[in-house]
């Protein structure tokens, strides 16, 4: 992973990514594992924030399914502070704050609570000081709802997972807009950090057809990396593990590493300017 370590950066607040899009099945989880993986492999401390109710972010760190244990659910109820829930993956630097299916309702829940939209971001605040992290990652669910709205409250970016489909760039102008009006109603600094093209098919013209568009219409903030269809990566999450410790040499380990570098370089352009 060296191609990533000769980037590294000293980040003195963390830095925090939404990673979000309406779609399901783009590759939201998969890049928030990997990605996160990667980061912590160059020595960031890395903490994943899982708020979709499937729990794919916690269960494919290795954290096994308990109703009994508080999740990030107590947390957007005021029931748990962040930090209290906090576990350690198999992974030195990368932590994860799991999901539980109590989320399914949170959002009916959410609506009746004050600062309704700032839950995350009063956690991540209240945590300071006592957990610190370079990079937070927040795995949102598959839709626009209240859940991913508090993700994008606390974030300082959005990075976009985009399957290389026919319909891609429809889905994500629908979520540009909504990162638009979070950014003038709730919190002024959101940015775009990039779209990542995922499920890329080197042997479908569509896959090309559709980076080509998404290049022509966003430029630079496409990123250069792209996720190939990758068998490995498919399996990695039914053992458990991110693809980068179940097949580091395959295609797929490797695209997240890129990633990973693209990433940090970018970050570190921002802290110049």
């Amino acid at each position: 992973m060296s191609q990533v370590s000769q980037h590294k950066t000293a980040v003195t607040q963390p830095r925090i990514l939404a990673i979000a899009n309406q779609k399901g099945g783009v590759g939201k989880t998969t890049t928030a594992i990997n990605l996160g993986t990667a980061l912590a492999a160059v020595g960031e401390k890395v903490l994943v924030i899982d708020i979709d109710p499937q729990g794919n972010a916690s269960t494919g760190l290795g954290l096994e399914r308990d109703g009994q244990r508080n999740s990030t659910y107590h947390v957007l109820m005021g029931e748990a502070a962040l930090d209290s829930i906090i576990m350690e993956s198999e992974i030195p630097g990368l932590h994860c704050a799991p999901s539980s299916m109590d989320l399914l309702g949170a959002e009916l829940e959410l609506a009746q609570i004050s600062r309704k939209t700032y839950r995350l971001k009063d956690a991540i605040a209240a945590m300071c000081g006592v957990k610190e992290y370079s990079y937070i990652l927040f795995d949102c669910p598959p839709s626009l709802n209240l859940l991913t709205i508090n993700a994008l409250s606390a974030a300082d970016a959005i990075l976009v997972p985009l399957q290389c489909e026919f319909y891609a760039l429809e889905g994500l102008s629908q979520l540009l807009k909504t990162v638009e009006r979070v950014r003038k109603s709730l919190n002024p600094k959101l940015s775009v950090q990039g779209v990542v093209l995922t499920m890329y098919d080197r042997r479908n013209s569509l896959s090309e057809q559709v980076a080509d568009d998404v290049r022509s219409v966003l430029g630079d903030k496409v990123y250069q990396t792209v996720i190939p269809r990758n068998v490995r990566v498919s399996e990695a999450p039914s053992y458990g593990q991110p693809v980068l410790l179940y097949d580091n040499a395959c295609a797929g380990s490797q695209a997240y590493i890129s990633l990973a570098s693209e990433i940090i370089r970018r970050e570190r352009t921002l802290i110049a300017a």
